[in-house]
């Protein structure tokens, strides 16, 4: 009966106990290229589209890939600034009532009277930028408000890049299987 020799199958199997490691990496990989990919969407739309910016809002944010509690590497973007919750999903019953993408899981809870900003708590115009009447209360200015509408930037932003992920995936895995074919 004839014999058959199988060369290199020591170095397949050692390859193979690494595939399920080199997929994460990818992964991992991906994941950190989509929200970086989301992050630089959402700074060109801030700086587009905010006239009095200082751009603390678009220095507020921050992106990280972490494993969620069911072994998922999931890619975030956030901010902890409220301005930024403020901006994406509005205020009061002006924002209760503007259009939005609410992601999963996300159920704001709105003001709903109207309330004061004190004229010189605030380093501008909030008349001349928002059209918020002043009002006197007992001789001091107040700002009077019934909330702003929601002007999202990062739900977009996650959207968009959203759309290359697959193809990011992809690449990234790729790239990890042609690592581990080299030399087979």
């Amino acid at each position: 009966m004839p014999e058959i020799k199988v060369e290199g199958l020591d170095r397949l199997m050692r390859k193979l106990e690494l595939l399920p490691d080199e997929l994460d990496d990818a992964l991992w990989d991906a994941n950190f290229d989509v929200v970086e990919e989301a992050d630089q969407i959402v700074v060109r739309e801030l700086q587009s589209s905010m006239k009095h910016s200082t751009g603390e809002l678009a220095g507020s944010l921050h992106y990280e890939v972490v494993k969620d509690e069911d072994g998922h590497i999931r890619g975030r973007l956030f901010s902890n600034d409220p301005v930024a919750t403020y901006r994406e999903f509005g205020t009061g019953l002006v924002g209760q009532a503007s259009e939005k993408v609410l992601p999963d899981g996300i159920n704001p809870v709105y003001t709903q009277h109207p309330w004061f900003i004190p004229v010189n708590a605030v380093d501008s115009d909030l008349n001349a930028i928002y059209g918020m009447p002043i009002i006197k209360i007992n001789g001091k200015k107040y700002y009077r408000t019934n909330g702003q509408p929601a002007r999202q930037f990062m739900t977009p932003a996650i959207q968009e890049a959203g759309k290359e992920a697959p193809e990011i995936i992809k690449d990234r895995v790729h790239k990890k299987l042609g690592e581990l074919t080299d030399g087979l």
